[in-house]
């Protein structure tokens, strides 16, 4: 197990496009494993691939307090979105310090691949269900900041390229 490097807004790595999983083989069983460690010493509850600049549809998610109910979704589709937009709060990985308001919706059908390499449906509801679409945007190149006022993007990016500056004269 590694853990992986997470890209940070505005690497434009970020806004590649993930291809479709192949076949869940021994190597996409070993991307899954260091998503999780990843995602888990973050500490976050989801990270997509795209995210640690593997450009494949695989996602990663945990919700729970104690992190005992991983979900991993292989070329992952929402397929039904249904119920009244929510609006939450959200914080991102690839946007660290930054937690922004979000409107998804609460309810969706998620078809994907598990790590076992056999397909399955869930339906999601609540924080399961906008953590599925923020990082379903991710695979497709899209970033929580593209949902907010451009005053504020512009804002997160000056202060996050700052610090990618000062974390670079430092030697990080």
């Amino acid at each position: 197990m590694a853990i992986l490097e997470i890209l940070e807004y505005p690497d434009p790595r970020l806004r590649t496009k993930a291809q479709p999983v192949a076949e869940v083989d021994e190597r996409v069983r070993n991307i899954v494993d260091d998503m999780f460690d990843t995602m888990y010493q973050a500490p976050g509850i989801g990270l997509a691939a795209t995210q640690v600049n593997v450009h494949e549809r695989i996602i990663t998610i945990d919700i729970s307090e104690d992190k005992s109910e991983p979900l991993t979704f292989i070329n992952p589709e929402i397929t039904v979105l249904e119920g009244e937009p929510e609006t939450m709060q959200e914080g991102c990985l690839s946007v660290p310090g930054f937690y922004e308001e979000v409107t998804r919706i609460e309810h969706c059908l998620v078809k994907a691949t598990g790590r076992d390499g056999k397909p399955f449906e869930l339906e999601c509801r609540g924080l399961l269900a906008v953590c599925i679409q923020h990082e379903v945007d991710h695979l497709e190149g899209k970033l929580m900041v593209d949902y907010i006022s451009p005053l504020k993007r512009n804002r997160i990016k000056g202060k996050l390229e700052k610090k990618h500056k000062l974390e670079a004269r430092q030697g990080k």
